[in-house]
Order: C-alpha cells, then structure tokens, then sequence
C-alpha cells in the first residue's frame, strides 16, 4: 500500500515556510529603506545644522558690535559734561551725583541745541583709531606683541605694556585737540572740522617745548600723566576682564555640571554676552578707580589753550579755563588745597549715569540674546523611549 501524505500537512508546511521567506524579506527592505532615510536625513541636515551655527555666530557678533557702538554713541553726552566738570576749576557744584548732571545736561541742551551734547564724537573716534594704527604699525617694525596670554613669559609681557605706552605716546598731540573739541562751548567757538584734530594736534606736536602762551605746558610735561592714566586704565581693565570673565564661565559651567548639561554646548547667549559683562565691569572698575588721575590729566592738556567752557553750575553762561599749574604733582596738591579732595571727583555723577546707561544696554542685549538663542536652537530632539512589552 502506498502512503499518502496529508494535504492540508503539506500546505500547512508550505504555508509556514513562505511565511517565513516573506518576513524576512519584507524585514530586509524596512532596514534598507530605513538607512537609506538616515543618509538622507544625515545628508540634508548637515549643511542646515551648519549654517545654523554660522547664522548664530554672526548675528551674535553682529549683536555684540552693535551694542558697543550704541554705549559709545549714548554715552558721549555724559563724556562731555564730565569732562568740563573736571577741568571747571572755579565752580562750587561738583555734581557727585547723577540727578545734577541731568538737569544742567537739559539746561544746556536747550540753550545751545541739540547737537552741544555730541560735540567732539567724532575726534574721540579719530583718536582711538590712531591709536590703533600706531600700535599696530609699531608692532609691525619691532617684535612687540600686541596680545598677551597667561602662557606669556614676563619679556612679552614687558614689551607689550611698552607698545602700549608708546602707541599713546604718539596719540598723546592728538588726543589734546580731542579733549579741547570736547569741553569747549559751542557758543564761544566754531563747530570744528572732522580731522581738525588731526591738524590741531600736528600744531600742538611741532610746537613741542616751546608753548605759545606762558600757561600752555609743553607736551614732554604731559607725557607722564597720560601714560602712566593709559598705561594703569588698560592694566586694571584687562586684569578685571580675566577674572570677571573666568568666574562667569566657571558658574555657568558649574550650573551645567549640576544639571547634567553637556559643558561644550553653549548658546548665543552663554558665548558672546560674559564678554560683554566682562567689558563693562573692566571699564567701570577702573574709570572708577582712575577717577582723581583723569582729573589731574584733564586740566593740564586744557591749560594755557584759551578753552571756553560751559557754565556747569547752572547750564547758562559761559567761563574761560584759567589756571597755572606746573606739572602733574603740583596739579594734585592744588585742587585738593583749594577745592578739597572731592574736587578730584567734579562730574563723578556724570559717569554714573554714563554707567547705568550702559548698565541698561547690557540688559537689552540679553535680551536679545535670550529670544535669538531661543529662535536658533538646533539642538536635536532625544528620540521617543520605546515600550517595554
């Protein structure tokens, strides 16, 4: 008898084993597919993840340099009425305190227009960028550097601070011309031409020792009161700016390590803003700091030059400079003789005020750094945890 073999076994074999065939090839073409979609995705988001970053990089530079620009422009008219309460030697409003300032400020202002409270902006502008092209072609012909690090051995570091003074050595004529621009009055000059200073200050340069009133100092005599002011504001600046710097990198990373954040994964926000922090306490520390220095240094570029300032006391009137100081000792004794010692601190209220301008411009920034690191986030998303059946 011949064996026959069940049917329905035979297709039930058959049919398990076509199953089997099946979903191993329908489960090769999901992996193919599936890595085909990651290349692509891959492929497609590279560039845009750059450019992300690029776009974050400079608009937040972008950011930066526009809100250095705004505090230097905003912040001009305080220069201004600071430095005429400095070198106001006869007036008995010192003007400690902010709340002054302002309301001689608008006095002013309306007497003379607006533009008496921008005056010498421009020079100011000039004078930073020959010192800046003096420092850099100084360098060029000598082996000065102009940046130091903390790697730096003390040789560099010695040379460094030289070309920094001798970079404000030969701005020194210049910046004369500059603070002259700045603190005389409107109403008892003409308005100055952009690159006057430029041409002031070659007059007051080849004019040197041999001063054109008995009160004018020669230059060589201003030479040690601006260096030594250039020289201890860029030290106590930088010095303030390091460790500001490094104790605001320290407890963001610090707050990072605490929530388990990637320390290398900085926003807009983390990179560019602590040096503008930074900056601002630099600045504030030692134009503080300085205050009675930049007073003394004040009066002597503006002696013997025939500068008519504004009335400071009142905002109405005007007054001539009218002092005979010998040199930077002798400058120091006398306004604390005569004026007593918070004469060294005339038109301190105006830097506060200049400061909490800036104070207010520094918390816009964040601001904006806050909704573009917020509107720039290219952080990837953690992938949906699967289910545990």
């Amino acid at each position: 008898m011949t064996r026959r073999t069940p049917v329905g076994g035979d297709r039930e074999g058959l049919g398990v084993g076509q199953g089997r065939t099946g979903a191993e090839q329908l489960s090769g073409d999901e992996n193919e597919e599936a890595q085909q979609r990651v290349l692509r995705d891959v492929d497609m988001g590279t560039p845009k993840q750059y450019s992300v970053v690029q776009m974050q990089r400079f608009a937040g530079f972008g950011v930066g340099l526009a809100s250095l620009l705004t505090e230097n422009v905003l912040s001009h008219p305080c220069i201004v009425f600071r430095r005429q309460c400095q070198v106001h030697h006869c007036s008995y409003r010192y003007h400690l305190q902010p709340f002054s300032v302002l309301n001689v400020m608008l006095k002013i202002q309306g007497a003379q227009g607006f533009s008496t409270v921008w005056k010498g902006m421009t020079s100011r502008f000039v004078v930073q960028g020959i010192q800046l092209g003096s420092e850099g072609i100084i360098a060029e012909f000598t082996d000065f550097p102009r940046e130091v690090t903390t790697h730096s051995t003390f040789k560099q570091l010695f040379k460094h601070i030289a070309l920094k003074g001798l970079s404000i050595v030969v701005t020194l004529p210049f910046f004369c011309a500059s603070l002259i621009e700045t603190v005389q009055s409107d109403i008892a000059s003409e308005t100055p031409w952009v690159l006057d200073c430029v041409r002031e200050g070659f007059r007051r340069l080849l004019g040197w020792g041999a001063p054109t009133t008995t009160r004018l100092l020669p230059v060589w005599k201003l030479v040690l009161p601006t260096v030594l002011y250039g020289l201890l504001h860029y030290l106590i600046t930088s010095v303030v700016q390091y460790i500001a710097l490094v104790l605001l990198r320290q407890g963001k990373d610090r707050h990072k390590f605490d929530m388990d954040e990637p320390l290398a994964d900085r926003n807009m926000l983390e990179t560019y803003f602590p040096e503008l922090l930074a900056t601002f306490l630099g600045n504030l520390f030692s134009d503080v700091l300085l205050f009675p220095l930049e007073t003394v240094m004040h009066r002597l570029h503006v002696q013997g030059t025939r500068t008519i300032i504004d009335n400071t006391d009142w905002g109405a009137g005007v007054l001539a400079i009218n002092t005979r100081y010998e040199g930077m000792a002798e400058c120091f004794r006398g306004v604390v003789r005569e004026e007593g010692f918070f004469g060294l601190y005339k038109g301190f209220g105006a830097l506060v005020l200049q400061y909490l301008l800036h104070a207010a411009i520094l918390k816009i920034t964040k601001c904006i750094y806050d909704v573009m690191s917020e509107n720039f986030t290219s952080r990837p998303r953690a992938p949906p945890r699967q289910r545990q059946q």
